[in-house]
Order: C-alpha cells, then structure tokens, then sequence
C-alpha cells in the first residue's frame, strides 16, 4: 500500500518531435520512483513540436524532488527542451490591470477567494480609483498608477516595479483600457493576458460591440489570449460565445458580454496557473 502523497507537482515540457521523447522524460520519472497521476501530449505536425504535462505526486519518490529537477534539466539539454517544473499548491503570483469595469476582476477575486482559482493575487492595478473600495474589501493592495499622453512610460515602469516588488508571475489585464508600449509587451512575453470583448480576430480594437452590431452578427463572443505588441493579435488561450439575433440592442450585447469576458478570462487563468497552456507560434496548445 503506498503512503499518502504529501506533495504533487506539475511538469509542462516542449521540444523539436523525436521518436522517443516521451518515452525518455518518462523512464526518467519512473526511475526516480514519480508517481505519475496525469498526462497529455500533442505532436504538432506542422511545427515538429511535441508538448507534454505529466503531474506526479511523491509517495514513491526516491530521491528529493531537487534530484529529478537535475535530471529534467540534463533531458532539456539533450532533447533541446524548455520545461516548467514546480509544485502543485506552490501557486503562481498574478497581479491584476483594470480600469473601470470591474466585472472580469470581481469574477477573478471571486473565485480565488472560494478557492476555485488556484494563484495568489498579489496586487490590483489601476489607472483610476473606481476599483479601490473593492481592492481593499478583499485585502488585496492597490496602486493607482494614473496615465496621460505624457507620462506612459513613467507609468509603465511603475508598473513594472510593482510586478518586480510582488514577484508576479503574470499579469491579468481585466479590461485594462492601456494599449501597452512595445517595450512592456515584449517584457511580458508570455507571462501577460488580455481578454479582449469581441470574437478575435473579428472586430479588433475599440468598440466591438458596435462594430459587432452594425455587421449585424450572429454571435458575439469574447477572447482570452497572450498579449504581444500587436494589438489583440497574441496567442488565443480561450474564447466564448453566445448566440444573438437582430432583436439584440448594443446595450444588450455588452451586458450579455460581460458575462463572456468574465468566464474566458477565469478559464484562461485558471488553465494559465494549472501549465496547461503551451505558445505554439502564433497559436497555443492546451493540454488539458
């Protein structure tokens, strides 16, 4: 009978497709007695890449987790691989960017707070005060870093060394109305995500729902996806969508979107803290 596990981790890995390579990463976890719990993998045939998760728990590690850490690191050499390896509850920090609309960052707080939401929010970003009250109901710090067409690249290092103070894993733009400067973008590479209130690539920009409205569309929707420094162009982690008709007035389409944006968002980050997500190019892989 095998102990109760005290701890479990998570191992996310990509690298060129080989004949073998899961078969390598996991004769590498069994040798070092990985109890392995979950897996799922996807080959690529167009990038030649193979993507994998594997989580494990401990109850028949022989060696310290710090040893099979060595041992991935000696594959990732070989196999020219980049992995993730961390421990289960060791919850990512993600810091939070919102304007006024607070919908998507009350459903964030809502659900780490009932614990569904497996991060740490460790900051609340804001270039307004609407959000602060809520901030602080939830005991969450809050900066207000105020912007102009003068002083953004001021503001963008504030925000910078806020995410460097709190030692943030990603940063969650929840309907954070900044068009962030190239520079940030490519700081954030990977490690920020934006959701964006229209069905990407349609609609792109400001004012989807009336774009959306004057095309006279079927379903309106929301993305979730990777910033980069093309506007709303970044990897596409998540989308939701709901059916609509030509009763729908544009009032109606922002409040049932809403709704949308607040579930993609959540999916997304949630999927982000779980490794489940993997940057293919210009697209993402999920393994779920």
């Amino acid at each position: 009978m095998h102990p109760i596990p005290n701890h479990h981790y998570i191992l996310t890995w990509q690298c060129p497709d080989t004949s073998g390579v899961l078969a390598q990463v996991s004769q590498s976890l069994y040798e070092h007695g990985a109890f392995i719990t979950e897996t799922s993998q996807y080959s690529d045939p167009y990038s030649e890449t193979f993507f994998s998760r594997v989580a494990f728990d401990d109850r028949s590690l022989t060696v310290p987790i710090e040893e099979v850490r060595v041992a991935v690191e000696e594959l990732a050499k070989a196999l020219n691989m980049n992995f993730q390896l961390r421990e289960r509850d060791d919850y990512p920090n993600i810091a939070i960017a919102v304007s006024k609309y607070d919908h998507c960052l009350v459903s964030l707080l809502t659900k780490w707070k009932s614990g569904a939401l497996p991060v740490n929010i460790v900051a609340i970003i804001s270039n307004h005060t609407d959000c602060q009250a809520l901030a602080q109901w939830h005991g969450v710090d809050f900066y207000h870093l105020p912007i102009n067409k003068d002083n953004k690249p001021e503001q963008e290092a504030q925000l910078l060394a806020v995410i460097e103070k709190t030692n943030t894993d990603l940063l969650v733009l929840a309907r954070y109305m900044q068009i962030l400067s190239d520079d940030l973008c490519q700081k954030l590479k990977g490690k920020a995500i934006n959701i964006h209130h229209s069905f990407l690539p349609s609609f792109k920009g400001a004012r989807p729902y009336h774009q959306a409205h004057s095309r006279g569309v079927k379903v309106i929707g929301a993305t979730a996806h990777y910033v980069t420094s093309d506007l709303d162009e970044g990897p596409i982690i998540v989308q939701e969508v709901k059916p609509i008709n030509h009763t729908f007035t544009i009032e109606h389409m922002v409040h049932l979107g809403h709704d949308l944006e607040a579930t993609a968002l959540s999916h997304a980050v949630k999927m982000h803290a779980e490794q489940r997500i993997c940057i293919n190019g210009d697209k993402t892989v999920i393994l779920s």
